[in-house]
């Protein structure tokens, strides 16, 4: 693993954004299928000991995911992102908001883009969160994410990691 990978996390209250920006010692199409498909969605997105549980996924545009953030005593904590634009394997977005255990959405949301790039084996992921208000935004902040996010970035390279080395 190269240790010098760039992650910037940057909060911006005023635009009430998040940008994250990330680099994997992997190729593009493994990092892609990481953040497309639930079965591996499900092995890093969660920060440990917390683990990802996907109800159903339809990758398209359009189409959701469910999941719930599961912790050790069993406690879920349910979430919808419905995909509302798909540029394979460069871009995608979506509209995420928490949600109940009946799909019964928490308003409000955030719209999250997603760039990929690759150069010299090396993947760049780009992540701009989009708050619909100053509230929310303090709100994630307040709830730990970015030490939550940090941890289930740690788990993705050690999958890139196992999954490169399957290649």
């Amino acid at each position: 693993m190269k240790n010098n990978l760039l992650f910037d996390f940057t909060v911006d209250k005023a635009a009430k954004t998040v940008v994250i920006t990330r680099e994997f010692a992997a190729e593009l199409p493994l990092v892609w299928d990481a953040f497309t498909k639930p079965e591996l969605l499900d092995q890093w997105v969660a920060p440990k000991p917390w683990a990802s549980k996907t109800k159903y996924m339809n990758f398209e545009v359009g189409g959701k995911r469910f999941y719930a953030m599961v912790s050790p005593e069993g406690h879920e904590r349910w979430a919808v992102q419905e995909y509302t634009s798909i540029t394979p394997k460069t871009n995608f977005k979506m509209y995420n908001t928490f949600a109940d255990k009946d799909e019964n959405r928490e308003l409000p949301g955030s719209d999250w883009d997603y760039n990929f790039s690759e150069q010299n084996d090396v993947t760049k992921v780009s992540i701009t969160i989009f708050n619909e208000s100053l509230a929310r935004l303090e709100k994630m902040i307040e709830m730990g994410f970015k030490e939550g996010f940090t941890m289930s970035i740690e788990n993705l390279e050690e999958l890139l990691a196992t999954l490169s080395k399957r290649q």
